[in-house]
């Protein structure tokens, strides 16, 4: 099983990470094996597993450091986020995903709606047989309300050239950072530590989350369709308007802007580009990367405040975090 290569310098990790995809494909089980294996394709297609990673690091620091248990409990957090990207995709009616086609593009909308839904079941399946306790699947259960609160909001909001930045905060919050505090609580708790520790981990993951999906919207305005892998500022099109854009219209760029984003889904090629680089001028690409950068300094120094321990998880957590969120693609 291939693994983005980032791994290569946390080989701990990578053999974790492996067992991880193992454990989702043998809970993966269904009559239909067309739809079956298009779920294995799915979770073989080049995610960076950051989410279980994170799951895994924080599970080092309880008394209990059970691998297994941890393993599985990564598999469940990865099955969560990978149905919620396959549902995005329907609702979004994309047929690519990171420059490959997705289980939509390639078998339609039917089968990839029960692909999302059945990754949900083994989820669920995976924390029923593996949690410990009922706190553990009740925090799963709110962290799944929160994720679609948040793409809820995004819904609603749509098309909202009035966004700000405080409601752009908040659905972002759920749709991409709750699953990023989840697997630090989650895999804290689980292990054995504290109450305490655990939301102290899920702090940490909150602020992870939120860095990691403004620079990622960041990208969308700085980098290519082949560099990130999807067409350039598709979400704009269809009427998310991220963090940059919401910056940019606060200046004297709004009308001008507005008169662009109007045409909604019409937009040509060379109109995106020229709200690009209207973005860029109105300063709204810088005032996200320093929003960004308080996230990110945010999670570091409070990574730097845990224990040391014998898997030197605080120097890898530390040196994680720093890649991810200092990432160019």
């Amino acid at each position: 099983m291939k693994l983005h290569p980032m791994w290569e310098g946390y080989p701990g990790l990578k053999d974790e990470l492996t067992e991880t995809l193992k454990k989702m494909e043998d809970v993966i089980r269904l009559k239909n094996k067309p739809v079956e294996q298009a779920i294995k394709e799915t979770i073989h297609a080049g995610g960076k597993l950051l989410r279980p990673a994170y799951q895994l690091l924080f599970s080092q620091f309880g008394a209990e450091n059970d691998r297994d248990k941890a393993i599985a409990l990564a598999a469940s957090i990865e099955m969560l986020h990978t149905a919620t990207l396959i549902h995005d995709d329907i609702v979004d009616e994309a047929n690519m995903r990171r420059g490959k086609k997705n289980i939509r593009g390639n078998f339609g909308n039917t089968v990839a709606v029960y692909a999302g839904d059945y990754l949900f079941v083994c989820c669920f399946k995976l924390l029923s047989n593996y949690s410990t306790s009922l706190k553990s699947l009740q925090t799963n259960s709110r962290s799944m309300e929160k994720i679609l609160d948040g793409e809820l909001g995004q819904m609603d909001d749509r098309y909202n050239y009035h966004l700000t930045v405080e409601e752009y905060l908040e659905n972002i919050s759920g749709k991409t950072a709750e699953l990023f505090q989840l697997s630090c609580s989650i895999g804290a708790y689980e292990s054995g530590t504290t109450e305490r520790f655990a939301k102290k981990a899920g702090t940490i993951g909150l602020a992870i989350g939120m860095a990691f999906q403004i620079i990622d919207d960041i990208l969308d305005y700085t980098k290519s369709s082949d560099e990130i892998g999807k067409p350039v500022l598709e979400d704009m099109r269809q009427g998310v308007y991220s963090l940059p854009l919401i910056y940019a219209l606060q200046t004297d760029k709004k009308a001008e802007l507005i008169s662009y984003l109007d045409k909604k889904d019409k937009l040509t090629s060379e109109e995106i580009e020229k709200v690009r680089t209207l973005v860029a001028e109105a300063k709204g690409i810088e005032k996200a990367k320093g929003l960004a950068g308080k996230y990110t300094k945010k999670a570091l120094n409070e990574i730097n405040k845990l224990p040391d321990n014998p898997f030197g998880t605080k120097e890898n957590l530390l040196s994680l975090t720093s890649l991810i969120l200092e990432r160019e693609n």
